[in-house]
């Protein structure tokens, strides 16, 4: 499994963008930035895009990229994966046709570029040589992390944006996870702000990999604010975990 990091950014500033991970070069796990970051070609490549939240910057990209395709013609369609409020807030607040043209019935009703596509929590998805299953997290808002398996027994799960989540690990910490690529957004000062916006510290992150039976064999850290990014990671190494490290955008995940 090759993930390349698009964006791992918990705010947009110059040179930091917000999540997205593009696996395979085909499947992508939240849609924060990639347009301003794939040529028209690499967009064009991905089929299947998995919503973790209905947060802006996790979805931001989608607009442009239909946009995209029916400008340029390209005959292309997109499923679009998640849990039902989190298709109810795009299609609501989103494809609305005032905030931005409803492509989910764009060109036709029923030959739309975008396909909004429920799926269960805990229920397992097969898509291509992956089952992907959504776990709930927590958070502000109706969101999910996605366990994501190959065929080969190989798996990683992504968290997208969580608070603390006990219940989680409950259902994804019983299988060896290879990776495990997780929001720790704040400082461990700031772990009031982190609780109440559904984040996690470095602290808060130890007491998460306390309750998973089995260690990850790799941890990615994603969403750092890019404020607090050198405190974030100093504080990171004094957990003195050697499978452990912060996302860059531009990185690539081998599970």
């Amino acid at each position: 499994m090759r993930i390349r990091v698009i964006g791992c950014s918990g705010a947009e500033l110059p040179g930091h963008n917000i999540p997205a991970f593009l696996l395979d070069d085909v499947i992508l796990f939240d849609a924060g930035s990639f347009t301003n970051v794939l040529d028209e070609k690499a967009q064009l490549g991905i089929k299947d895009i998995f919503i973790t939240h209905a947060h802006l910057d996790h979805i931001r990209s989608i607009p442009f990229l239909a946009d995209n395709i029916i400008v340029g013609k390209a005959g292309r369609k997109i499923s679009i994966f998640g849990i039902p409020p989190v298709l109810s807030a795009i299609k609501v607040h989103l494809f609305n046709s005032a905030m931005w043209p409803d492509f989910t019935v764009i060109p036709h009703p029923h030959d739309a570029i975008l396909n909004l596509v429920e799926i269960k929590l805990n229920r397992s998805l097969r898509v291509n040589s992956y089952a992907i299953t959504p776990y709930k997290v927590s958070h502000t808002v109706p969101a999910v992390g996605y366990l994501v398996e190959h065929e080969n027994g190989r798996r990683f799960f992504y968290t997208g944006d969580t608070g603390p989540s006990p219940r989680t690990w409950k259902h994804v910490g019983s299988r060896q996870l290879h990776a495990l690529i997780i929001d720790v957004s704040f400082p461990n000062s700031m772990r009031d702000m982190a609780l109440t916006a559904g984040h996690l510290t470095p602290e808060l992150l130890r007491e998460e990999l306390d309750r998973i039976p089995f260690l990850p064999e790799q941890i990615y850290i994603t969403h750092p604010k890019p404020q607090h990014r050198k405190v974030i990671e100093k504080e990171l190494k004094h957990m003195k975990l050697g499978n452990l490290s912060m996302l860059r955008d531009g990185d690539i995940i081998t599970v």
